[in-house]
């Protein structure tokens, strides 16, 4: 699932309780400007800078923005269980430091690895093609 900016931008702003002249006080941006963004209308010439500006009027990083779990907040029918839990692991994953990340990365694609070796032969016949995440090569088990 992917949700527009505008939904994002309309949906937050009702679910954090705030009208279009409170975000305005808020961020800084005109209140008929975010009507506009809101709408669709001007969605196009929406600048970095007032992006930035409505977000921390939110309380959101670019980061959270953009990620799942905000998609998950506003529209959690549209996922399932397995979607909503993956989605709150990798936003939990990109907020650690890049080292942590490297090596939980690692150890989970081993495990993924481990798993194909241990599933059904037909699955494995079905098992799309994982890239090795150092080398960008395709990354050949004993299994293949």
């Amino acid at each position: 699932m992917a949700i527009d900016v505008v939904l994002k931008l309309r949906e937050i702003r009702r679910m954090r309780g705030l009208s279009q002249r409170d975000v305005a006080r808020l961020s800084g941006v005109g209140v008929k400007t975010i009507s506009s963004f809101e709408t669709g209308d001007r969605i196009g010439s929406l600048k970095l800078a007032q992006l930035e500006r409505l977000l921390a009027a939110y309380g959101l990083t670019a980061a959270e923005f953009f990620g799942r779990s905000i998609e998950i907040e506003i529209a959690p029918w549209e996922l399932d269980e397995n979607q909503i839990r993956t989605a709150r692991v990798l936003d939990e994953l990109r907020a650690l430091p890049a080292s942590i990340q490297r090596s939980l990365l690692d150890k989970f694609q081993l495990m993924v690895e481990r798993s194909w070796r241990c599933s059904p032969p037909a699955a494995r016949r079905s098992r799309p093609r994982l890239r090795h995440g150092r080398c960008g090569q395709h990354h050949c088990g004993s299994d293949s």
